[in-house]
């Protein structure tokens, strides 16, 4: 009897120990327990992130995709038409430097990851697709940055600098990223990073609002004069960069960077907005190519500017240009014209 009420006594104190020890973890680390809520969120930490289909899809020749910092214009230019036309089918889209997206998933060194404002059916958070771990900033700091406003880029390109004097070049960005603003002088900006702190971009070459809404409402010629400013760069599938667009990353990005945010792909794109006949078409409207002669699944977008023309980013071959409707090797394919402008 002796033996039996030890044995249950020290069962007793083992269990009051455990206990204890699971309370003093709750409270020495109160937030431990919502800690992978939090990483849930993250912000580009690269001037593009690429997303694709699969973790480790990567070639050698795309490395300079993948690193933190990237280098887009040597991963381009390192690609003739084959390589390029391999993307097709194995890239989703991309994520400037940033901007937020949702993990959805880890596998190893690579996240799934939903890009925000990239709208698509195929996931309400965003765009979906998979990135390299290491060219995001996790955890949602960053986002209070923006509550004094943000620039937004306007040039094609352009550089954040170290210094104030701008002679320390940090990284090259790309049209249409939005990075929260800290201070506004004469000739220049500063603005915050995802992290590395404070950096200085030349005012020229950006648009400072305070929140979304203050970016001027848009006419189609606006839209259409800001796709002109891409006329000859090349074309790269998923592309939604000054690096390189595809032809829906092209209609999306003008669109956007006018604060007007519309479907992420061709397919999607031609389902909304407002319907407009040939005989109405007003620059700025999209317009659609199906299979089958017009009466298929949408595989291509242009934007309409006038006099029978349009201006589109076509296919791995070529690049951001102006073509006649009718003799664009797309004419025949016409399924109608989309209006995103009031």
């Amino acid at each position: 009897m002796l033996i039996r009420r030890k044995r249950l006594t020290v069962l007793v104190l083992s269990f009051f120990a455990l206990s204890f020890f699971a309370l003093s973890i709750l409270v020495l680390n109160p937030n431990e327990t919502g800690a992978s809520e939090k990483e849930r969120i993250a912000y580009v930490d690269v001037t593009a992130a690429t997303l694709w289909t699969e973790p480790g899809l990567l070639r050698e020749l795309d490395a300079p995709s993948a690193s933190n910092p990237v280098d887009l214009n040597a991963w381009i230019k390192s690609m003739n038409y084959e390589d390029k036309l391999w993307l097709v089918g194995n890239l989703e889209t991309q994520a400037l430097y940033g901007s937020k997206v949702t993990i959805l998933e880890e596998r190893g060194e690579w996240v799934k990851v939903a890009a925000a404002n990239q709208p698509t059916p195929r996931n309400e958070a965003g765009y979906p697709g998979w990135m390299p771990k290491g060219q995001l900033k996790l955890g949602k700091s960053f986002e209070k940055q923006f509550n004094r406003g943000f620039a937004l880029v306007n040039a094609p390109k352009t550089w954040l600098y170290s210094d104030s004097k701008h002679r320390s070049k940090f990284m090259e960005i790309s049209f249409n990223t939005r990075l929260p603003l800290l201070q506004v002088k004469k000739d220049k900006v500063k603005v915050m990073t995802p992290s590395n702190g404070a950096k200085w971009i030349e005012k020229k070459d950006v648009s400072v609002y305070q929140d979304e809404s203050q970016i001027p409402v848009p006419t189609g010629k606006d839209i259409v004069e800001t796709g002109k400013g891409f006329l000859g760069l090349p074309y790269l599938w998923a592309g939604m960069s000054g690096f390189g667009f595809d032809c829906s990353g092209f209609t999306y990005t003008m669109y956007h960077a006018n604060g007007i945010t519309i479907p992420r792909d061709s397919s999607i794109q031609a389902q909304h907005g407002k319907k407009v006949e040939p005989e109405d078409l007003q620059p700025g409207d999209l317009l659609f190519f199906a299979h089958d002669k017009g009466k298929g699944r949408v595989h291509h977008v242009g934007m309409y500017i006038g006099d029978g023309k349009m201006i589109h980013s076509p296919n791995s071959s070529t690049h951001v240009r102006i073509d006649e409707i009718k003799t664009s090797g797309y004419g025949e394919e016409y399924a109608g014209a989309r209006r995103y402008i009031e």
